[in-house]
């Protein structure tokens, strides 16, 4: 007997080839403000989406990837300020040197779970400025450093640098989610799951706990790295004078894979321009802006539990439950544990 052919998604592929031509029409139809926004957004997404790898997907919760953010951002600006480096090629060195500090974190993290590498990583995040304000000293004795705006000048005729900057973003969003969307459906990313699902029972089948488990830290970390390196181009610099500054990118990096929906591979990038709507609404109120944040992330867990992107789930699967018996009431919820989408 043949096998069932699986119905083509043409909604999805529509609704990508929709977002696909938003995407690309974005930078130009937008000032140079907006575009740098649009941007952010995208180097956010990129750095939830490594936190979502370690933590939706490997059940590992950091509240330190602001760390890794800013070692890939001083790497960067290091070596343009330093050694006249061109910015794309320290992209992949930054993506590096944040994957070895993931491995140095990733070993200790190995004994302790749950709250407890939670407070480690919230130290590695609040010593980090500390840290660099001894090897770094920018102008003033500032730990700031400020590559030259001509050192980011657009590499492609025709696009202008706030434009060209949107599609390095862009383009290495794209590709970094990807690499997690293919990753995520291989035997590692089963792995991964299986190890924040069952433990023991990993183990016993012959997954590589403790490999797993590092192996996810040092990936997960360099997105971060990433994320920072390009926050570089977009915000033309990197900066440990605010002793809070990568705390605070942690905790947005959280809140960003919370309200998006952890172990999805769309909810990074729906948290993130969430986050970034949020921020942008409160930038005249800045002491209202982590009220808001809190409370939408409140209101996320009591009412969308598993994120936005969960909640969309949730409601599909209702109105083709509700559509296959006829329009009758639906009964309990046939959406089974998260998934990676």
């Amino acid at each position: 007997m043949a096998a069932e052919r699986r119905p083509v998604p043409w909604l999805k592929i529509a609704g990508g080839v929709v977002a696909a031509a938003i995407a690309v029409s974005l930078p130009f139809t937008n000032n140079p403000e907006n575009n740098q926004i649009f941007s952010q957004v995208l180097y956010l997404a990129i750095a939830a989406m490594g936190l979502n790898l370690l933590t939706g997907f490997n059940g590992q919760v950091s509240i330190g990837h602001g760390a890794f953010f800013g070692l890939g951002a001083f790497t960067t600006a290091k070596l343009m300020v330093d050694s006249n480096v061109s910015f794309e090629l320290t992209i992949p060195i930054a993506a590096a040197l944040a994957a070895v500090l993931g491995v140095l974190v990733g070993f200790p993290a190995l004994r302790v779970k749950g709250s407890y590498l939670a407070l480690i990583t919230l130290g590695l995040s609040v010593l980090f400025p500390i840290v660099t304000k001894k090897f770094v000293e920018g102008p003033g004795g500032v730990p700031f450093l400020q590559p030259k705006r001509r050192q980011f000048d657009s590499l492609i005729d025709g696009l202008a640098n706030d434009q060209y900057a949107y599609f390095v973003c862009l383009v290495l969003l794209v590709v970094l989610f990807a690499v997690a969307w293919s990753l995520i459906h291989s035997r590692a990313g089963r792995s991964m799951i299986a190890v924040r699902d069952q433990e023991i029972a990993a183990s016993t089948v012959g997954v590589n706990v403790a490999g797993v488990k590092v192996a996810t830290f040092a990936l997960s970390a360099a997105y971060a790295g990433v994320a920072g390196s390009l926050s570089v181009l977009i915000d033309g610099g990197a900066d440990a004078s605010n002793s809070l500054l990568y705390f605070q990118k942690s905790i947005e990096f959280l809140i960003a894979v919370v309200i998006g929906g952890a172990a999805t591979i769309g909810g990074p990038l729906l948290g993130a321009i969430l986050l970034t709507a949020i921020r942008r609404q409160t930038s005249e109120t800045e002491a209202l802006a982590p009220a808001l944040l809190g409370g939408a992330l409140i209101l996320v867990v009591f009412v969308l539990p598993d994120g936005v992107v969960g909640g969309l789930r949730r409601l599909g699967a209702r109105v083709r439950s509700a559509r296959a018996s006829g329009g009758a009431a639906p009964g309990p919820d046939p959406t089974p544990s998260p998934t990676p989408t």
